[in-house]
Formats: C-alpha cells, sequence, structure tokens
C-alpha cells in the first residue's frame, strides 16, 4: 500500500483491501474496490466502501469510468483518507487516483501517472488509460447550463 502524497490517498491491491487494521493504521475511513475479478468485500460498519467494477484494459463503459473518477476525485477534494484498490494494485488503482488527483487540482493526468510511476512500480493497460484521459478531457470540458 502506498500513499499519493500530499493526498491522504493510498493505491493498493485487494489483499490490503482486505486488511482492516491497516486501514486502522493509516486513519483510512474509505475504501475504493476496483477489481472486477474479485470477491466484493464486506468491510466493518464504520467503513464507506465504494465498488466500481473496473476491467483492467478495453471494455469499460464512459459512465462507469467517469463514476469512479467523479467518486475518487470528490474524496481527494474532501481530504478523505481513501485507499484505492484493484487486484494487483498495479493498472486500474494507479489510473483511477491520477485521473482523479488531477481533476481536482488541474493538473495533467500524465504527469500525476509519472509521479505515481516514479515513486513504486506500475503496469497501466495501454487501452484503460486511453479511456481514461478520454474521459477527463470530457469531464473537463462540460459545463452544465446556467441554474443547473
Amino acid at each position: 500500500m502506498r500513499r499519493v502524497e500530499p493526498h491522504p490517498v493510498w493505491i493498493g491491491h485487494a489483499g490490503e483491501l482486505r486488511t482492516p487494521r491497516l486501514h486502522a493504521e493509516h486513519g483510512i475511513v474509505a475504501l475504493v474496490d476496483l477489481a472486477v475479478d474479485e470477491a466484493p468485500f464486506v468491510p466493518p460498519r464504520e467503513m464507506v466502501i465504494h465498488r466500481i467494477p473496473l476491467l483492467d484494459g478495453a471494455g469499460n463503459e464512459a459512465w462507469i469510468l467517469e463514476h469512479a473518477l467523479r467518486t475518487v476525485s470528490g474524496l481527494v477534494r474532501s481530504g478523505t483518507p481513501t485507499l484505492v484498490a484493484c487486484s494487483a494494485g498495479m493498472s486500474r488503482s494507479p489510473s483511477v487516483v491520477a485521473a482523479s488527483i488531477a481533476l481536482a487540482t488541474g493538473q495533467e493526468p500524465q504527469e500525476v501517472l509519472a509521479r505515481i510511476a516514479a515513486d513504486e512500480s506500475t503496469d497501466v493497460s495501454g487501452l484503460l488509460w486511453e479511456k481514461i484521459c478520454a474521459v477527463v478531457m470530457a469531464m473537463r470540458s462540460f459545463r452544465p447550463a446556467h441554474g443547473q
């Protein structure tokens, strides 16, 4: 499990998602489970969990990627200590965290991902990353009409 400084967000794998002792040690109160290929985790009652099952590669619809990015970027903005995990913690979770931090802070997704990859080993799916970046661009270009 690795923290993405200076934000209270950690990237992890399925085993760390299922280890409440680790959550308590780091003050984590929200979990985001991105692993479509893992059984759902039932956390302790006081934990908030978001299960957003993503494929590692092509095949994710834009709406589910947008939901993941809105969820994680909202947690980043609010300063909520959050663990984002996928099966191995190498592709889906770093991708979603990087894009979400970019949305929350106005940075470019590629710059954030490069910083994450410089600190720890990653193996980001190019097809997944391309789709996430396209969703980020669409989210940034959308401007709701006045009053909405």
